[in-house]
């Protein structure tokens, strides 16, 4: 399968028209390049908040609950585009109240056959909590698709081995990492992230960040990142993990050819084979001993 994955700027939108015709020309070029599954970012449908004005749009709970309110018909654009364009769409995440109090991060997964099925990111950031006050929500999700089964770590969820490992003993052979960080280490802390469970896990990670400034909203004013795809470093594969990359903070689709044929090989009888030793960690950290080295007082 080909996978394009985004570095996706954020832009101001006078008009829902606008922004239809952003979301739909940028499947159109990727489908168009010949990609079976296209990943947005985390927190990318902020954009939407542009509709409510600009006092709205300046406030984090005001522009929370406007791009909510617009979720129905940014779901049924990417459920259109999806089908009529034959590829899997990992739409951009956004705050989502469904029925709750508080938000949750949500990133809705669409189906060309007209499915779908979403994702709400687990483990909140101290920014997500302390300003915006969004709370994890529902299990980790398997979907289980034409293209095998995929799996998606939000951002700071990527960070954190024990869900990825789920999803993975769950059957998962490629995760998705979408991302919205505000600074350098903030991306390389998904990157990172991203990189280790490729790693550990045996599997494709495809990474979607946001970039741009957009100084009229304070949950994506300031976006840092470059889209990429990581795979095992191990046979089959790049010796240094980067099955493709994008330039930082430059808006567009990268693009890599991957096969779940390679992948399963390579857990089979790679040169190294974490995703079999993995198992072996219980035993070794049940126990824990210390070594006194201090000098005798």
């Amino acid at each position: 399968m080909k996978i394009a994955t985004a570095t996706y700027p954020i832009d101001w939108h006078d008009n829902w028209a606008s922004y239809e015709a952003k979301i739909t020309q940028w499947v159109a070029d990727a489908a168009q390049n010949g990609a079976d599954l296209l990943v947005f970012p985390e927190y990318g449908a902020m954009e939407l908040a542009s509709l409510a004005g600009a006092d709205a749009a300046g406030d984090v709970e005001q522009s929370m609950r406007a791009v909510n309110a617009l979720l129905p018909q940014a779901n049924a654009l990417y459920a259109d585009l999806a089908m009529q364009h034959n590829v899997h769409i990992l739409g951009a995440s956004a705050p989502c109240y469904d029925g709750t109090v508080r938000p949750s991060n949500r990133a809705v997964f669409f189906a060309p056959n007209g499915t779908q099925s979403y994702q709400d990111k687990q483990i909140m950031t101290r920014f997500e909590r302390a300003l915006m006050d969004v709370k994890p929500n529902g299990p980790l999700t398997v979907f289980d698709t034409a293209l095998g089964k995929i799996g998606v770590i939000i951002c700071y969820d990527s960070e954190f081995p024990d869900l990825a490992r789920a999803l993975i003993e769950a059957g998962v052979e490629i995760l998705l990492a979408p991302s919205c960080t505000s600074s350098v280490a903030g991306y390389w802390r998904v990157r990172i992230g991203a990189m280790a469970r490729a790693l550990e896990s045996q599997c494709i990670v495809v990474h979607s960040p946001t970039t741009g400034d957009a100084a009229w909203n304070p949950t994506v004013d300031i976006n840092i990142g470059a889209a990429a795809i990581y795979g095992p470093p191990d046979m089959g594969f790049p010796d240094t993990g980067v099955l493709a990359e994008g330039v930082m903070n430059e808006p567009a689709w990268v693009y890599a050819d991957v096969s779940l044929d390679a992948i399963r090989a390579v857990r089979g009888d790679g040169r190294v084979l974490n995703m079999t030793h993995w198992a072996e960690q219980p035993e070794r950290v049940a126990k824990v001993t210390v070594a006194t080295m201090l000098d005798a007082t």
